[in-house]
């Protein structure tokens, strides 16, 4: 005799289930004592089961006394029959009808989904699929929890992206020891286009510093067996093409694209911007207003107009534009966020990463020669001996005459071809000798230029240095100045909250004056701290001013924007953009941003210069030295505009600062800025 529907408690020759390694067993029921079982398995092992282990379908019920053969040829049957029961059946569409209805359900509800009268194995068979389908349903004793539709959208998710990892943990190591030892991708290794693209993000999160814990512990499962090194994520992308040869990682690190691309999803809000900015159109003064710049330059932020002022004991009169990119400008919008998380543009030798978008910041607010602009202008009168007698600025639109490249404009000043620009030199002059009389500390020194030119796959490298141009960049410099200085004594008269560069030290005197020899700059910068980014105006004893707000470059650097939104929204309608506590309150986060980003501008010039030397490195090359002291002294090479150590045992034991060596190196690692002097001869 034989009970076919489920038993509640199982007696001897009843057909049991329970799970183990993750999977339903089947069992026969010999003794029962007490909620324990006795039972002989499938797999005809004999066991001792709790009742609270077995699964809610325990049937059918047989007499006890079956012969162990039979007991086996009866456990084969449901075994089978099970399974096939199993295989008909659409979980996904038993889950579609279920969720929404309830939150859980018992066994016998569910499969009154599917089957009109369900026995037994009907049930067991239904459990088992259930419990396979870990994403849809979850099992709780007696009852089955059903997952609603988000949930199960993340955990098949999240199966998939465990199936990718496991495949990604088998081929990963093999490919990655390959990749770093014989360049290339082990010949037969066969890796489906998911698992790829796995690897390839996994390699590309680690350069950048942004993988999670889960990706960290997979890449150092992955990385097992391979050398330390800083960048290996970054060699191994090279060496499989990932990247290209001379990735700039540093990007990555900063979240820093380079191109326009960045800009794209703000697209809409940049034409809105324009059309605000359109509506907004003035006539333009009548100024015949020059910028001066690198000949390579399409984002001008900066003009000026200068003569001789008719007054009587009048020395000059400076017409200073600058671009104002605040006008219609949204702080808190997306675009705002973007730019302020770009914080400054980059210039690289392998191209240029504009602060804005390229419609606003090489088009809209460039003060593009011929073009009507929208501007802060600030008029500066100077008594004859180059004293600030008074800065106003206000709200104008301008039309620049020329957009002037330095070299131009220094042909010009040395045949006294312009008397507006001779005007300028005549002033600009004035003010350096000013602020040298104040203390300033003025460095003059080679401003190499590199060059990168593709040669097969390879990069080729060359680096010159630019023709001086001094009385042209004089003139800018000084005014720069002087537009900085001027503005932040105007704003703190007018009680106007401004982001100051501060540098509040106290300069020794001979780290005062104009230094160009390398050894004097090195002694010279020494005595120096960098410079703080601060919401009050304090000394900056570099460039001998009592007060200095960055302004000049708002289509640039973001600090210049939010000083120039201060000073436009003040001249505007007498409500800067922030509040001083608001200023105070951007500060952390702003000088962290800046920081990150500023680093791709002071390392990455570096590495192409070694990677130029490397190429040279068996060539003499010039160089300085600039400190004695210490086991390593310090070269400078003033054609390359770095420094690098030596060892003391190279270079002799008489040393004293200026004194000259040919050198030539040893082993030169660009990506971890590691270079060797092999050889120092005293010149």
């Amino acid at each position: 005799m034989v009970n076919s529907r489920p038993v509640s408690l199982p007696r001897p020759g009843c057909v049991v289930e329970f799970m183990q390694g993750n999977q339903p067993h089947l069992a026969w029921v010999q003794e029962e004592s007490s909620g324990k079982l006795h039972a002989l398995t499938l797999t005809k092992r004999e066991i001792k089961l709790a009742t609270a282990r077995l699964l809610p379908w325990s049937g059918p019920q047989y007499e006890a006394g079956a012969s162990r053969q039979e007991i086996l040829d009866r456990l084969e049957e449901h075994q089978r029959r099970r399974g096939e029961i199993q295989a008909g059946l659409d979980v996904m569409e038993i889950w579609e009808l279920a969720q929404g209805e309830m939150e859980e359900a018992s066994l016998t509800w569910l499969a009154e989904l599917v089957f009109e009268n369900a026995g037994i194995d009907e049930l067991a068979a239904l459990g088992r699929a259930l419990l396979t389908a870990k994403s849809h349903f979850k099992f709780r004793p007696p009852v089955f929890e059903i997952h609603p539709a988000e949930k199960v959208e993340q955990r098949l998710k999240q199966e998939a992206e465990e199936r990718i990892r496991e495949r990604i943990t088998g081929l990963g190591a093999e490919l990655f020891k390959s990749l770093w030892s014989a360049r290339r991708v082990p010949d037969g290794l066969d890796i489906p286009p998911d698992v790829e693209a796995g690897l390839r993000e996994l390699l590309l999160a680690q350069i950048a510093g942004t993988a999670d814990e889960k990706a960290n512990k997979l890449w150092a499962s992955l990385r097992s067996g391979l050398p330390e090194h800083t960048h290996l994520a970054l060699l191994l992308a090279q060496a499989w093409g990932v990247v290209e040869p001379h990735h700039n990682h540093l990007l990555d690190e900063a979240g820093y694209v380079l191109d326009d691309s960045w800009s794209e999803p703000l697209r809409d809000d940049v034409a809105a911007l324009r059309r605000r900015v359109d509506a907004a159109a003035e006539p333009a003064l009548d100024v015949p207003f020059v910028s001066i710049d690198a000949a390579t330059t399409k984002d001008i932020d900066d003009a000026f107009f200068v003569e001789r002022d008719p007054d009587p004991g009048q020395g000059w009169r400076l017409l200073l534009a600058l671009a104002r990119p605040t006008l219609g400008w949204e702080f808190g919008s997306p675009l705002d966020r973007a730019v302020a998380s770009r914080a400054t543009s980059l210039y690289l030798p392998e191209g240029d990463g504009h602060m804005l978008p390229h419609e606003l910041g090489l088009d809209a607010f460039s003060l593009v020669a011929g073009e009507d602009r929208p501007a802060l202008v600030t008029e500066f009168r100077f008594s004859p001996e180059g004293d600030v007698l008074s800065v106003e600025p206000r709200l104008a639109w301008v039309k620049v005459a020329a957009n002037t490249p330095y070299e131009d404009a220094e042909k010009i000043m040395e045949n006294h071809g312009d008397p507006m620009l001779d005007a300028a030199l005549e002033l600009a002059e004035k003010l350096f000798q000013k602020r040298l009389d104040a203390g300033a500390s003025v460095i003059d020194r080679p401003d190499p230029e590199v060059t990168l030119a593709r040669c097969g796959k390879d990069v080729d490298v060359e680096i010159r240095l630019k023709e001086p141009t001094p009385k042209s960049s004089l003139t800018v410099s000084e005014f720069m100045i002087l537009a900085n200085s001027g503005l932040a004594r105007w704003a703190r008269e007018q009680g106007v909250p401004l982001l100051h560069r501060t540098q509040n030290i106290a300069l020794p005197s001979e780290a005062q004056g104009v230094f160009s020899q390398p050894e004097d700059i090195f002694r010279a910068v020494k005595y120096m701290a960098p410079p703080m980014l601060e919401a009050q105006p304090k000394r900056h004893a570099a460039l001998a001013v009592d007060a200095y707000a960055p302004v000049t470059s708002p289509i640039r650097r973001y600090t210049d924007l939010i000083n120039s939104a201060q000073i436009c929204g003040h001249l505007e309608n007498g409500s800067p953009a922030f509040d001083q506590e608001a200023l105070e309150a951007l500060l952390p986060g702003l000088n962290a941003r800046i920081g990150q980003v500023s680093q791709v501008q002071r390392f990455r010039p570096r590495y192409w210069k070694l990677v130029y030397l490397a190429k040279r490195r068996k060539q003499p090359h010039s160089a300085v030295l600039v400190e004695e002291n210490g086991q390593y002294p310090s070269l400078a090479l003033p054609h390359l505009q770095i420094n690098v150590r030596a060892p003391r045992s190279l270079l002799g034991d008489k040393l004293y600062p200026g004194q000259r060596f040919q050198i030539t190196f040893g082993r030169i690692d660009p990506l971890t800025n590691e270079i060797k002097i092999s050889e120092a001869l005293e010149e």
